[in-house]
């Protein structure tokens, strides 16, 4: 076997743009022939889908697949929102969804599973997608949501096929009750999720730094209260936050009267069983990805003119 030296690996990367596990793995199976790992990386659209890596992919889809107690949901994204109406697009979303429902819930699990009706892991698949179709795409996260006793609920936003759209949201109700009345309340309770994007279940699942920026905001506002006095404002303000970001304790979007948990305890008479959420889960297509600033047309047509 060739020795793959790391100068040869940069070499390829600098000829290509693949990725340096790619370029590594190419040289490997060429046994260090740099000519013959273009190739074989070309054959298997890495190095042109590595050049359009770069690019902002902040469109596209999510996907959520369910069946029953289990249920799953991905976020594919693409450079264009036209390429997320590309037939292609949606069935590689679709199959990417229903394949997590078997994965171990991991984004690194879903990427090596075989995609349905070839030899290419899902990772591949999308990279020939990519060369195929000429625009980035990444397959950006994975969820997936179980229960032992009671019902997965799912709702789609923004929904342009079943089970596609802007934001997808699971919700896990563990209950003996009604599978019927579950599956509708839960449905309600995804919509209000959809609907309200609550950060957490209830005040322990808030990110510890998230709540910390929150007392620290309200030291700031009230400096100069002696510290008792600073310790109540503290406790009254974040119980006001956590009102208004996690999920048990916002007021249902379909009943501002009431509670998440007001709610779930109303429900457990009707369903027959205590209810509980177990978990939820909600992606917004494309949050937190900084998209880049198009052109000023305008501006661009202005300085043409001068």
């Amino acid at each position: 076997m060739a020795n793959i030296t790391a100068a040869l690996v940069k070499e390829l990367r600098e000829k290509t743009g693949a990725g340096m596990m790619d370029c590594k793995g190419a040289l490997n199976e060429t046994d260090g022939d740099l000519e013959a790992a273009v190739d074989w990386l070309r054959k298997k659209g890495l190095a042109k889908a590595a050049k359009k890596a770069g690019r902002v992919a902040a469109e596209g889809l999510v996907a959520v697949e369910s069946a029953g107690r289990h249920a799953a949901i991905v976020e594919v994204n693409s450079e264009t929102d036209f390429v997320a109406r590309n037939d292609s697009f949606q069935a590689f979303a679709r199959e990417a969804a229903k394949l997590a429902l078997n994965t171990d819930g991991t984004l690194e699990g879903l990427q090596a599973a075989t995609f349905p009706g070839s030899s290419e892991t899902v990772q591949e698949k999308l990279s020939n997608l990519i060369a195929t179709i000429g625009e980035n795409m990444t397959l950006r996260r994975v969820a997936k949501l179980e229960v032992s006793k009671g019902v997965i609920a799912s709702y789609v936003h923004g929904q342009i096929s079943e089970g596609l759209g802007k934001i997808g949201v699971l919700v896990a109700l563990e209950s003996e009750g009604d599978v019927e009345f579950l599956s509708t309340l839960g449905r309600q309770i995804a919509m209000h999720v959809a609907a309200t994007g609550p950060a957490a279940l209830d005040a322990s699942g808030v990110d510890p730094a998230v709540v910390e920026r929150e007392s620290n905001i309200l030291r700031e506002k009230n400096a100069g209260k002696p510290d008792h006095v600073m310790a109540k404002i503290v406790e009254s303000g974040l119980k006001s936050y956590y009102k208004e970001v996690t999920l048990l304790e916002q007021p249902f979007v379909h009943d501002s009267s009431k509670t998440i948990t007001q709610v779930l305890k109303e429900a457990a008479g009707k369903a027959g069983g205590e209810v509980t959420i177990k978990s939820f889960v909600r992606y917004a297509l494309g949050e937190g990805i900084e998209k880049e600033e198009g052109p000023d047309f305008a501006a661009e047509v202005a300085s043409m003119s001068r």
